[in-house]
């Protein structure tokens, strides 16, 4: 069994991931067992404006107002969070007296199978790190990554620096 669950917490890209869809992303993990781990990439959004995909959510849409590319994995389905956690998209935020004020709608997810995410870990692609208010439903996506490696303790705070092309910067 996987000890201990790392959802609830960020997985921050190094350098090392050099791939587009995930290259300086920050990940909120939102499940995490021996059979993998799934998650939305935080800071990466679209110009796709939210009440265009789903009106009664898209309102609540926090700024920048755009639905956020969660992943690659299931593109056509929505993901809702709000600060404190997951949202049932199914169900009128203006019926409910509890709903949040503030929601992000992720089109996709990011996934790994058993085992993939530790390994992944282990290679030194992920930084894990604990999530903080703000972070989920940042107005500043765009420094996010940078933001959260500046609050590490160690040498990890210094890839906050780190240039975006390391051939320009």
């Amino acid at each position: 069994m996987v000890e201990p669950s790392l959802a609830g917490r960020l997985l921050v890209a190094t350098p090392l991931i050099g791939d587009d869809t995930f290259r300086r992303t920050v990940v909120r993990l939102l499940a995490h067992s021996d059979e993998g781990a799934l998650g939305v990439v935080l800071n990466r959004p679209s110009d796709v404006p939210a009440p265009e995909l789903i009106i009664s959510w898209g309102t609540r849409a926090a700024a920048p107002g755009v639905v956020f590319i969660g992943g690659p994995v299931g593109r056509d389905s929505l993901v809702g969070l709000a600060e404190e956690g997951a949202v049932d998209l199914h169900l009128d935020p203006d019926a409910k007296t509890d709903a949040p004020d503030e929601v992000r709608l992720y089109a996709g997810q990011a996934g790994w199978g058993g085992g993939q995410l530790e390994d992944e870990i282990g290679e030194g692609a992920w930084w894990v790190v604990d999530s903080e208010p703000g972070d989920t439903l940042t107005h500043d996506p765009e420094h996010l990554w940078e933001r959260v490696l500046r609050r590490q303790a160690g040498t990890t705070r210094w890839f906050a620096n780190h240039p975006d092309d390391i051939r320009t910067g």
